[in-house]
């Protein structure tokens, strides 16, 4: 089957660019600047309708990943909106007080998602050991997690994704992702990771005049010459 890739992207015009790219999917979200945040349902409806399979990030505010009951609530009436509109999956993520998993949480998301795919985002590099996730997460019935190994970037994780693949066994699919670039993507084949995730943004710098209080002006695209030299690396060209 090879290895996937995953791209992160805002919008249906990112979403088409990363199927004629050659990617399998994309991870939807918002405020990439931020970490990414839950999108609106219109744009999830969008970007289903490009015929690129979907999933959804869902996160309610940026920070840290400790929430409220409050907030799981709002993250799973998220969930279920989200699977109405035809996504292929959700990405979620918390933490306990004591930053370990959240199984509470987890299992409620888990459970809101219906039976659609459900993927750990990068919480877990928050964690003392990564690898100690893979079991939790396997048990839950999660279908991947998304990570660096703990480190700021997939090149620095290459050890501890190596462990992570084996400490999975199959179970769980461990998806390399934090700062890829095309020259990392040998590297990380050789850790036996299924998926590769890069969200390859762009800065366009003339958005027009926001006025004051309306933030920079310029915002992020998805860029296609970073997408085909990781699509092409992972083909081996």
């Amino acid at each position: 089957m090879g290895v996937k890739l995953e791209v992160a992207v805002q919008d249906a015009s990112g979403a088409a660019l990363a199927l004629d790219t050659g990617a399998d999917r994309v991870e939807l979200c918002s405020a990439l600047d931020v970490g990414g945040l839950t999108p609106s349902i219109a744009m999830v409806e969008a970007v289903v309708a490009t015929g690129i399979p979907v999933h959804v990030l869902v996160r309610p505010r940026p920070g840290g990943f400790r929430y409220s009951a409050t907030e799981v609530s709002l993250m799973v009436r998220d969930i279920e909106a989200i699977v109405d509109a035809g996504a292929a999956g959700v990405v979620v993520g918390a933490l306990t007080a004591r930053d370990t998993l959240d199984r509470h949480a987890l299992e409620a998301l888990q459970y809101a998602a219906e039976g659609l795919e459900v993927t750990a985002h990068r919480c877990v590099d928050v964690l003392e050991d990564p690898a100690a996730a893979v079991d939790d997460l396997a048990g839950l019935g999660f279908t991947r997690v998304l990570t660096s190994g703990g480190a700021p970037t997939v090149a620095d994780g290459v050890p501890a994704l190596r462990r992570m693949v084996e400490a999975a066994g199959g179970r769980l699919q461990v998806m390399a992702g934090g700062g890829v670039r095309a020259e990392d993507v040998p590297g990380l084949l050789g850790t036996g990771v299924d998926a590769v995730h890069l969200s390859a943004r762009r800065r366009v710098p003339d958005g027009g005049p926001t006025g004051p209080g309306g933030g920079p002006s310029g915002y992020d695209v998805t860029d296609r010459s970073t997408l085909e030299a990781v699509s092409a690396a992972l083909a081996g060209r």
